[in-house]
C-alpha cells in the first residue's frame, strides 16, 4: 500500500525533477520511479512515508507550472470496500468517529495507522463496495473542527480473484517452509517467532533516559533483553515533541517485571536520585478493575508496597490515546513491588474479559463479536497473529484492545474496532427482542445528543429501534430506554449505551458501569427461570455475575408475560439475558410438543 500515483504532470517533467521535489520536501527518494506522459508511479519504503508524501505534495506543490496530484495507486478492480481517512483531528473521540462512519453503511473494520503527523489516520473497511464509494463521496473535504478530511481508496486484496498456489510437492513442505509468515484469519500475518503473551507491560520513560536505556550501539537494551528473555520495544519515533516515550515489554509476567526493574535501575543510575516515579500504561477498560470498588484494590497495593499511586483522568483519553497513565511514587524497590501487583490485577481483568467474551460468543448463535465495535473507550476479536499454526484460529480468542496499535497489534479487538471478516451470518432471520434498560436521568441528554443526532446514529449503527420513555415523575432518578431489535442489535445498542455512560463520566472513575435491564418472559416460564428452591436463578447469578430477580407478586400483562430484572456490568447482563432467552425457548418448544401431542392423540384413539 506504499505505491503512489502522481498526476497532472507537465510533459517536460523528468525523473530528476521528481527526485528533487522529494528531497526539497524532506521525503525519502523512492528507489523506483516509473514516469509516463503526464503521470508517474513511485514506490515508497513504508506507509508512513507514503502518507506524508500525499499530505505534503498533493494539491500543494507546483512542478513546471502545474500543481501535482498525489494519491494511492490502486487498480480499479481493487477499489472496493477499503478506504483511508486522513487529517482527522487528534482530539476526536472514537465514539464520534464511529457514528460518522456508520452513517454510510456497515463498518467491518477500523484500523488506526501510526504516523508522524499531528492528525490521525485510519483505514476503514465497509461491508460493500457501494458503501465505501458513498463514504468517499460524502467524507472527502468534509470539515470537522476546522480539519478537512482527506479520503482515498486503498487496496482491497479480498476483492481480487484468489491466487492459484502451486501444488505442494509430494510429502508436503518442510516444517521450516510451513513456518513462513502468511495471512491469518483476519488479514494479518502470523510469524513463527511471535507468541502471544496476553497483556504486554507498557511503561513511559522520560526522553532524558532513552539514550541510557538503549546504550552505546544498542548494547544496553540488547543485554536487557538477553538477560530477561523478553522482547523490549522502545518507541522513539512516536509522540514527536512529547517529553516521554513509551516502552513495550513482552514475555512471561515474571520476566516482564525483571525487565521493568532493570529499566528502572538504569534510570535511577542515570538520574542519580533515590526516587523516580514509575509510570505504567493500561487500557481504560481495565483500570476500573485495578482501582476496585471504592478504590479498595489500589489502596491495598499502596499499603502493601509503601507507594503512592495516581491514575490519569478520563478527560485525557483521545483518538490517539486510550491508555491511562498509572504513576507509582516511592523507592525503587517499592515501585517494582507495586508493578508486580498492578500488572497482576490488569492481567486478571483482561483474562476475565477474554473468558466473558468467549462465553458471550457462544450465547448468540452466529454472532461474531469482531463485527460489533461497541466500546467507545477504544477501537473492537480475532487476533491477526495466532499462537497456533498460521491461519488457524486459536482455541482462546484473546482479541485485543488496540491500545498499543502496531506495538501490540494482537490486542487489536477486545475493546474496540473490528476486522473486516467480522460480519454476522445467520441462516435464518433472528427474531426481534424488546429490552428495557434503565439509565440515570441526567444521562438522557448525552444519549440523545444535539438535535437527536447521537441516538439516531446509535440506532443506525445497531440496527435497532431505541426510544426513551417519559419520566415517571419529575424527581425520577432513572429513565427507561426501550430497545427493540435482533440479538446482535441488542448487543450493539446496549454495549454502546454502557460505553457512553462511562465516557461521559456519569459513573465515577472508580466505578464499574452497572445498569438494570428488564426483559419480559411468559408467565409459564418464570418458574423455570427461578427453578426449584431458587436453584436455577442462583446458578444463573453465579455463572454470569449479574443479579437476577423474578418478582413473585407480579400480575401477568395482557400477553401473559412478567418482568425479569437483571442488574450488572455489560457482559454479565448480556450473558444473563441470553441464558434466560434460552430457557424461554426451551419452554416454548416443550409447549409446542405438548400441543402437537394433544392434537395427535384423539386420532390414534379411533
Amino acid at each position: 500500500m506504499n505505491k503512489l500515483y502522481i498526476g497532472n504532470l507537465s510533459p517536460s517533467v523528468t525523473v530528476e525533477d521528481l527526485k528533487r521535489v522529494f528531497v526539497e520536501n524532506k521525503l525519502p527518494v523512492p528507489e523506483r520511479i516509473v514516469l509516463k506522459s503526464g503521470y508517474a508511479f513511485v514506490d515508497f519504503p513504508d506507509q508512513n512515508s507514503a502518507i506524508k508524501a500525499i499530505e505534503i505534495l498533493s494539491g500543494k506543490v507546483q512542478l513546471h507550472g502545474k500543481v501535482i496530484e498525489v494519491d494511492y495507486s490502486v487498480p480499479k478492480k481493487l477499489r472496493c470496500r477499503k478506504i483511508q481517512i486522513r487529517n482527522i483531528p487528534p482530539h476526536l473521540q472514537w465514539e464520534v468517529l464511529d457514528g460518522l462512519l456508520a452513517q454510510y453503511g456497515t463498518v467491518g473494520n477500523v484500523e488506526q495507522v501510526n504516523t508522524d503527523t499531528e492528525t490521525a489516520v485510519v483505514n476503514v473497511t465497509y461491508a460493500t463496495k457501494e458503501e465505501a464509494k458513498e463514504a468517499i463521496e460524502k467524507l472527502t473535504e468534509q470539515q470537522f473542527d476546522d480539519y478537512s478530511f482527506k479520503v482515498s481508496y486503498i487496496m482491497d486484496t479480498d476483492a481480487a480473484p484468489p491466487i492459484q498456489t502451486p501444488r505442494a510437492r509430494r510429502g508436503g513442505r518442510s516444517s521450516r517452509e510451513q513456518g513462513t509468515a502468511q495471512a491469518g484469519p483476519s488479514g494479518g500475518f502470523c510469524s513463527p517467532h511471535f507468541r502471544q503473551d496476553g497483556v504486554a507491560l507498557r511503561m513511559l520513560v522520560s526522553n532524558d533516559y532513552v539514550g541510557a536505556i538503549i546504550g552505546r550501539k544498542g548494547q544496553t537494551i540488547k543485554n536487557l533483553t538477553d538477560v530477561t528473555k523478553t522482547r523490549v520495544l522502545l518507541h522513539r519515533k512516536e509522540n514527536a515533541g512529547q517529553l516521554e516515550k513509551s516502552v513495550t515489554v513482552r514475555g512471561d509476567p515474571d520476566r516482564c517485571s525483571d525487565a521493568c526493574r532493570m529499566i528502572m535501575e538504569i534510570i535511577h543510575k542515570e538520574a542519580n536520585t533515590t526516587e523516580i516515579p514509575l509510570k505504567l500504561l493500561a487500557h481504560d477498560c481495565l483500570v476500573g478493575r485495578l482501582i476496585g470498588k471504592r478504590g479498595c484494590n489500589l489502596k491495598g497495593i499502596e499499603e502493601e508496597t509503601g507507594t503512592k499511586i495516581t491514575i490519569s483522568r478520563l478527560e485525557e483519553l483521545t483518538i490517539y490515546n486510550y491508555e491511562r497513565t498509572i504513576t507509582v511514587t516511592g523507592s525503587l524497590e517499592a515501585c517494582c513491588k507495586a508493578e508486580v501487583a498492578i500488572m497482576k490485577k490488569v492481567r486478571e481483568a483482561y483474562e476475565n474479559d477474554v473468558a466473558a467474551k468467549n462465553q458471550q460468543a457462544s450465547l448468540i448463535p452466529g454472532l461474531n463479536l469482531n463485527a460489533l465495535g461497541i466500546f467507545s473507550s477504544g477501537l473492537p476479536v480475532l487476533p491477526p497473529a495466532a499462537s497456533g499454526p498460521c491461519g488457524a484460529i486459536p482455541p482462546v480468542v484473546p482479541g485485543g484492545y488496540s491500545p498499543f496499535l502496531s506495538h501490540s497489534s494482537h490486542l487489536s479487538g477486545l475493546y474496540g474496532v473490528p476486522p473486516a471478516s467480522a460480519i454476522l451470518h445467520q441462516h435464518s432471520a433472528p427474531k426481534e427482542e424488546v429490552v428495557y434498560l434503565y439509565i440515570p436521568s441526567q444521562a438522557v441528554g448525552a444519549l440523545i445528543g444535539k438535535k437527536g443526532l447521537h441516538i439516531k446514529q446509535l440506532a443506525h449503527f445497531a440496527g435497532a429501534s431505541i426510544k426513551i420513555a417519559p419520566a415517571e415523575s419529575p424527581d425520577a432518578t432513572e429513565r427507561m430506554v426501550i430497545i427493540t431489535g435482533t440479538p446482535e442489535a441488542q448487543f450493539k445498542a446496549q454495549g454502546r449505551i454502557f460505553g457512553k455512560l462511562k465516557e461521559e463520566n456519569f459513573f465515577l472513575p472508580k466505578e464499574e458501569v452497572k445498569l438494570e435491564t428488564q426483559i419480559k418472559v411468559p408467565s409459564i416460564a418464570a418458574g423455570r427461570v427461578i427453578g426449584k428452591g431458587g436453584k436455577t436463578v442462583n446458578e444463573l447469578q453465579n455463572l454470569t455475575s449479574a443479579e437476577v430477580i423474578v418478582p413473585r407478586d407480579q400480575t401477568p400483562d395482557e400477553n401473559d408475560e412478567v418482568f425479569v430484572k437483571i442488574t450488572g456490568h455489560f457482559f454479565a447482563s448480556q450473558t444473563a439475558q441470553r441464558k434466560i432467552r434460552e430457557i424461554i425457548q426451551q419452554v416454548k418448544q416443550q409447549e409446542q410438543k405438548h400441543q402437537q401431542g394433544a392434537a395427535v392423540s384423539p386420532h390414534h384413539a379411533k
